[in-house]
């Protein structure tokens, strides 16, 4: 199956594209993306590169894991694009480079997916996917609003149903069926920023760019599969009925144990799915023994959440059980709490380092 990896001169590009970004592009759900003018071939296809690995790790889990899944929706395999999420002045370079001939295009195909067998390519603009008319989505310029509803829209078509897909390519129409597969309910948004954040939010998952260079494809796997968890374990609606305060807030007071209980059930779902779709399920424990010693502290942190050896251990007592399982997929004891309200109980589910 595919792996979570780029060329290493592909990163290089762009990590030199992450370094000379002006503070308010690093962040593309709310800003636009700019494009520096020298590099406008070569930074492009970085950035297009880098979003195809992280889409390709995420449609390995999601669609691997769909039994475990109460939201779900048509995996298509595509990763897409607009021209809206490009600032004024990186847009023309943008819509030369990507042939932009509706405000949605694709970016990358996924490879041997339902989107892929059906003959779609990256650079294909879209005019109709199923129901979804792409014209009459609306997007204000700069930002990724459009993106964003276009990919909502697509996950609320029925699962399992054959959707006709309009396209235009090189200028000429494209008429395509594709028959798409059970997928987890979840987008996969890459990061452009060098440090290390991960997170989700109950229908994305976002996580930097910088994992990407730092850690094996494996590791990179189980950050996003911890990741995953929490929107399948709908976290953040459970979380919010709770009434914690999330930023800074979430060290203090009550918040705690919610937050810590919310972090070892995603802990212990992760290495399901990881084992699910086939990769190994000790990338995680790895992940944090590489990751825990220099970059897990801070006070904030620390009390939101678990030490990391403790993580470890718990990591390898669960791991240590599905080890004896070998029917897949394997359905996780924590998915049976998911449409509990949280306990706070978080001491019952680490296992303490030695």
């Amino acid at each position: 199956m595919p792996k979570a990896s780029m060329p290493p001169s592909i990163f290089r590009i762009l990590l030199c594209v992450i370094r000379i970004l002006p503070a308010a592009a690093l962040y593309p759900s709310a800003q636009a993306v700019a494009v520096p003018a020298a590099q406008d071939r070569e930074t492009l296809e970085a950035v297009r590169a880098a979003d195809l690995a992280l889409a390709t790790v995420g449609w390995r889990l999601a669609v691997a894991n769909a039994p475990l899944c109460d939201r779900q929706e048509p995996g298509l395999g595509l990763q897409l694009h607009t021209l809206d999420q490009f600032d004024s002045g990186s847009r023309s370079a943008a819509q030369a480079h990507f042939g932009f001939a509706t405000p949605v295009a694709i970016e990358g195909v996924v490879a041997d997916s339902p989107a892929a067998q059906a003959g779609l390519r990256q650079d294909d603009s879209l005019v109709r996917i199923g129901s979804v008319e792409i014209a009459a989505i609306p997007g204000a310029s700069g930002t990724t609003q459009r993106l964003v509803a276009t990919q909502l829209a697509i996950a609320a078509l029925p699962v399992g149903q054959p959707i006709d897909v309009e396209a235009i390519r090189a200028g000429a129409p494209v008429s395509v069926t594709i028959h798409p597969v059970a997928s987890c309910r979840s987008r996969f948004e890459l990061r452009l920023a060098q440090d290390f954040r991960a997170s989700a939010d109950g229908t994305m998952v976002q996580i930097s760019a910088r994992f990407f260079e730092t850690y094996t494809p494996e590791q990179v796997a189980a950050v996003i599969a911890h990741e995953f968890s929490h929107n399948i374990l709908h976290h953040r609606d459970r979380l919010e009925a709770r009434g914690v305060d999330f930023g800074m807030l979430s060290g203090f007071g009550g918040n705690v144990k919610y937050f810590r209980q919310t972090e070892l059930e995603a802990d212990l779902l992760s290495v399901y799915l990881l084992a699910n779709a086939g990769y190994p399920p000790r990338a995680a424990v790895t992940f944090w023994r590489s990751f825990g010693p220099s970059k897990a502290g801070g006070i904030f942190r620390s009390r939101s959440h678990p030490a990391w050896r403790d993580r470890v251990a718990t990591l390898e007592a669960e791991i240590a059980k599905l080890e004896t399982i070998s029917v897949r997929p394997i359905m996780a004891p924590v998915l049976a709490d998911r449409s509990q309200p949280l306990s706070g109980d978080w001491q019952s589910l680490l296992i303490r380092a030695r």
